[in-house]
């Protein structure tokens, strides 16, 4: 029988209170696996800048961002992500962003995170929320080595929409074929997809969305203040 509910959700600043991308590069930076650490840490927090005010490009994220994956043999990406779980990741999956998630889970509702990192940083993360679709940049693999570049659309403003109707396509479905769709997401960046779904969820908004998402009536929640309570 097919799904009649899809439950989307932005990961960055949305199921975490912090971004994925720009960790797991800090990680690399201050463990000496970047180069020069200073210098790695400049090029993050300019990127991560960039993407906050809207004028970063993935193909420019990827550079950066993908190249640190390039320059290291899978083995050793392996070893460190499961360091960068534990010491970064799972401290920061809080109770309310997986109750959300379980809320879903335990409807029956399709599920999947949508997200601009890429699969290799992200995957993992994806199983800690018992989610089992991930939708991700995906960094290209060739002959047991990253390559540094990115394969097929990005998982990045309009590419959203493109991939999610990819991946649904897989299954035989679209998203017209349901009877409710929620994307939760932080981000002005995800507002073509929010556009696209019968449920649109701000979900700890930018201050931008959340003046948009206020003017337009839709849901507004804070995941990450009620968990400070």
């Amino acid at each position: 029988m097919k799904p009649t509910r899809l439950a989307l959700f932005d990961l960055d600043h949305t199921l975490l209170p912090l971004d994925s991308d720009y960790q797991w590069a800090d990680f690399l930076a201050r463990t000496g696996r970047a180069g020069d650490p200073d210098q790695a840490r400049a090029r993050n927090n300019d990127l991560m800048k960039r993407y906050n005010e809207g004028q970063l490009t993935a193909h420019e994220a990827a550079e950066f961002m993908l190249g640190l994956l390039a320059a290291h043999p899978p083995h050793d990406l392996a070893d460190w992500h499961e360091s960068f779980m534990q010491e970064v990741i799972r401290p920061a999956l809080k109770p309310h962003s997986i109750a959300l998630v379980q809320k879903h889970l335990n409807a029956g509702d399709l599920c999947a995170i949508v997200t601009a990192t890429n699969s290799f940083v992200t995957a993992p993360i994806a199983r800690a929320f018992g989610i089992h679709h991930l939708i991700a940049t995906t960094p290209q693999y060739l002959q047991g080595r990253y390559t540094g570049r990115i394969e097929g659309t990005p998982s990045f403003r309009e590419g959203k929409i493109t991939r999610v109707n990819e991946w649904l396509a897989t299954m035989g479905l679209a998203l017209s074929d349901f009877e409710s769709s929620h994307f939760y997401s932080d981000s002005m960046n995800d507002l073509p997809l929010l556009e696209c779904v019968t449920h649109p969820v701000a979900t700890n908004p930018s201050d931008d969305l959340r003046t948009l998402a206020t003017k337009q009536q839709w849901v507004i929640i804070d995941l990450f203040k009620k968990d400070n309570h």
